[in-house]
C-alpha cells in the first residue's frame, strides 16, 4: 500500500475526477437498487391480481415506466463514469509518464550502463497499466460495493437480524480468504515481471542491433532466448493462476454453503408467512445482487497486487538518486574561451582499487587541439566522458577557464561542448531536425550553412524531399558518411568552443573520408578539440599527444617530440609501416587502424 501512496504522489489534479467517479458509482449503486424495490412491488400487484383484485393499467404502467428510468439512468451514469476514468487514466499516464522521464533525464550516464532499455521502458508501461487498472476499478467499484453492501444490510436488518448478520459475515470471511494468498502471489508476480523485463529488454537490443542478428545469422539463437523467457513467465503464471484458482474454489464454496443458509432461511420464513412473496422477491434480489460486489472486491484484490507489483519497479528508478547535481550556489559559464585544464583526476567505475584513470593532469590552450592515445580501455572515453561531467571524478577537479567544472551548471557546461562520435547518434526523424538538434531554435538558413560546412548540403539537395527526408531510426537509411556528416553539421551549428571529437573517418571508404576530414576540419578550426584518435594520420596533424599507460600519463608532447622518445607514439609510428600481422594487431590495440 505504501508503494502505491508514494507513486501518487507524484501526481496532481487527479482529485477533481476521482470524486465525479466516485459520484458516479454512488449513483449507479442507487438506482440498482432502486431496481429490486419496483419488482417487488410489481410482484405484490400481481400476486393481488392472481388473488382477484383489480388494478388499474396505469399502475402497472407506471411500476414499467419507473424500471425503465431507473435502468436508463444507471446506463447513463455508468458511461459517463466511464469516461471520467478514461480521462483520470489518460492524465495519470500523461503525469507518471512525464515524471519517469523527466527523473530519467537526470540520472548519470553510470545507471544507462546497467539497464536495458527495454526493461526501463517496460516497467514505466506496466506500473501506469497496473496502476490506471487498479484507480479505475477502485473509483468505479469500491464505493459502489460499500454503498451496495450498507444500503442492502440496512433493508434487510428490516426484515430480519438473523439474515443481516448472515450476509454481514461473509465479507470479512471473504477478505481474509483473499488476503491469504496476496504475499505468495506478489512474489511470484516478481518473478513473472522480471522476466518479462530480461524478455523485453533483449527485445529492444535486437530491434536495435537487426543487422548485426542477420549477419551473424542468430536469428534463432535470439528467438529462443526470448521465447525462453516468456516460457518461464507461462511456468510462473501456472503456479501463480493455480495458487489463485484453488483459493478462489474455496471462497466460492464458503460462499456458496452462506448462500444456501441465506436462500433456505428466506424460503422458510416464507412458507411460514411471515414474509410476503413480494418481500420473498425483494431479499433474494437484493442478496443475489451482492455476488456481484463480492467477486469485484476479489477483482479489486487482484488489481491491487499487480498495482504494487507494478508501482515497485517505478518506484525503485524515482528513487535513485541522480549522483552527478548542480552544487549549490552553481553558476552558468557564459562564452566560454575553451581553455581546459584536468588536475590530478581519478576515476573508477566501482571497485575503487581498480582505477581506470589515475592521476590524470594535462591542459589544453584555448584553440589547441590535443590527441589521446592509449590501448583499448586504457581511459580514453573516460576522460572525454569526465569533462562533459557524465560522470563525476573519484578525485582531482577539471577546470574550463579555470572554474571548476563541478561548480558549473551542468546545462551550461555541456551547451559549451560539441561533440562528434565515431558511430553518429542520429534520431528519427528528418535531416533538418537532427541538424537543428545542435540549436533547436536555428533558422532555415543556419541549417543550409552548417549542411554546406559539414560536406552534406551537396547528398541532401539530391534527396526527393531535401532537409525533409525521413532518416529512420538512428539514420538507417543514409550512408555512413552521410551519417557522419549530419552529425558534423550538428555539431558546427552548436558552435561550442571546446569539442569532443571521437575521430569519425575510421569506418568510411575513402572518398566519405575524405568528405568528413574536410568537414572536420572546418568544425575544428578555432575550437578547443580533444581527440580519441584512430588513424595516425589524424595524430600527426595535432598540436600535442598525450599518450596512457596502465591509466596514467605516460607522455605529452607535439608529434614530432614523441616521434623520437621511443614511446607510445614512436612504437605506433614503426608499428605504421609493418606489414606484418602481428603488427597489425599490436595496432589493433591501441584502437588504430593501419591504413593512412
Amino acid at each position: 500500500m505504501k508503494s502505491l501512496i508514494e507513486i501518487l504522489r507524484y501526481t496532481h489534479g487527479l482529485a477533481k475526477l476521482y470524486g465525479g467517479i466516485t459520484l458516479t458509482s454512488i449513483l449507479v449503486a442507487l438506482t440498482g437498487i432502486a431496481i429490486p424495490f419496483v419488482i417487488a412491488e410489481a410482484t405484490n400487484l400481481m400476486v393481488e391480481v392472481v388473488g382477484g383484485r383489480s388494478i388499474s393499467l396505469n399502475q402497472v404502467l407506471l411500476l414499467a415506466a419507473l424500471l425503465f428510468g431507473f435502468d436508463l439512468a444507471n446506463t447513463l451514469i455508468r458511461n459517463f463514469g466511464g469516461y471520467l476514468g478514461d480521462m483520470m487514466a489518460a492524465r495519470l499516464r500523461e503525469q507518471l509518464s512525464t515524471v519517469y522521464y523527466d527523473h530519467l533525464l537526470k540520472l548519470p550516464q553510470s545507471y544507462y550502463d546497467q539497464e536495458l532499455t527495454g526493461t526501463i521502458i517496460n516497467r514505466l508501461n506496466r506500473a501506469i497499466t497496473e496502476l490506471g487498472n487498479f484507480l479505475n476499478m477502485f473509483a468505479n467499484t469500491f464505493f459502489q460495493m460499500i454503498l451496495t453492501i450498507i444500503i442492502t444490510v440496512a433493508i434487510i436488518l428490516t426484515y430480519s437480524w438473523q439474515l443481516a448478520a448472515l450476509v454481514v459475515v461473509m465479507y470479512p470471511l471473504f477478505m481474509w480468504l483473499t488476503t491469504l494468498t496476496s504475499k505468495k502471489w506478489q512474489r511470484l508476480q516478481a518473478k513473472k515481471n522480471h522476466e518479462t523485463d530480461v524478455a523485453s529488454g533483449r527485445f529492444a537490443e535486437v530491434v536495435a542491433q537487426m543487422k548485426v542478428v542477420k549477419s551473424y545469422v542468430q536469428e534463432k539463437l535470439e528467438y529462443r532466448k526470448f521465447e525462453k523467457s516468456y516460457r518461464r513467465t507461462v511456468d510462473i503464471t501456472k503456479k501463480q493462476s493455480s495458487y489463485w484458482h484453488r483459493m478462489d474454489v474455496l471462497r466460492g464454496a464458503v460462499l456458496s454453503l452462506i448462500f444456501f443458509a441465506i436462500f433456505a432461511y428466506i424460503f422458510v420464513q416464507t412458507a411460514e408467512q411471515n414474509f410476503a412473496i413480494g418481500d420473498m422477491v425483494l431479499l433474494i434480489t437484493l442478496i443475489n445482487g451482492l455476488r456481484m460486489p463480492l467477486f469485484n472486491m476479489s477483482f479489486i484484490v487482484d488489481s491491487f497486487q499487480k498495482a504494487i507489483a507494478g508501482s515497485r519497479d517505478v518506484l525503485e528508478a524515482l528513487r535513485v538518486e541522480p549522483v552527478i547535481a548542480d552544487a549549490p550556489g552553481a553558476v552558468s559559464l557564459m562564452g566560454a574561451s575553451g581553455e581546459v585544464k584536468f588536475e590530478d583526476v581519478s576515476f573508477s567505475y566501482g571497485d575503487k582499487s581498480k582505477p581506470v584513470i589515475n592521476g590524470i593532469s594535462f591542459d589544453l590552450a584555448k584553440g589547441e587541439h590535443v590527441a589521446l592515445v592509449s590501448e583499448s580501455g586504457g581511459g580514453k572515453t573516460t576522460i572525454t566522458n569526465l569533462l562533459m561531467r557524465l560522470y563525476e571524478p573519484s578525485s582531482g577537479v577539471i577546470y574550463i577557464d579555470g572554474k571548476d567544472i563541478s561548480n558549473l551548471k551542468q546545462g551550461s557546461l555541456r551547451a559549451n561542448i560539441a561533440t562528434v562520435f565515431q558511430d553518429p547518434a542520429l534520431f528519427s526523424g528528418t535531416i533538418k531536425e537532427n541538424i537543428a538538434y545542435g540549436k533547436p531554435r536555428a533558422t532555415f538558413e543556419e541549417i543550409v550553412a552548417a549542411a554546406k560546412a559539414s560536406n552534406a548540403a551537396e547528398f541532401i539537395e539530391n534527396l526527393e524531399k531535401g532537409y525533409d527526408t525521413e532518416i529512420g531510426e538512428r539514420g538507417l537509411k543514409l550512408s555512413g558518411g552521410q551519417k557522419q556528416r549530419i552529425a558534423i553539421a550538428r555539431a558546427i551549428l552548436k558552435d561550442a568552443p571546446i569539442l569532443v571529437l571521437d575521430e569519425a573517418t575510421s569506418a568510411l571508404d575513402s572518398r566519405s573520408e575524405r568528405l568528413v576530414q574536410q568537414a572536420l576540419d572546418r568544425l575544428m578550426k578555432g575550437r578547443t578539440t580533444l581527440i580519441i584518435a584512430h588513424r595516425l594520420s589524424t595524430i600527426a596533424s595535432v598540436d600535442r599527444i598525450v599518450t596512457l599507460k596502465g591509466g596514467r600519463i605516460d607522455e605529452i608532447g607535439s608529434p614530432a617530440e614523441l616521434s623520437e622518445t621511443g614511446g607510445i607514439y614512436s612504437k605506433l609510428l614503426s608499428l605504421q609501416q609493418s606489414t606484418g600481422g602481428v603488427d597489425k594487431e599490436k595496432l589493433a590495440k591501441y584502437d588504430i587502424r593501419s591504413s593512412l
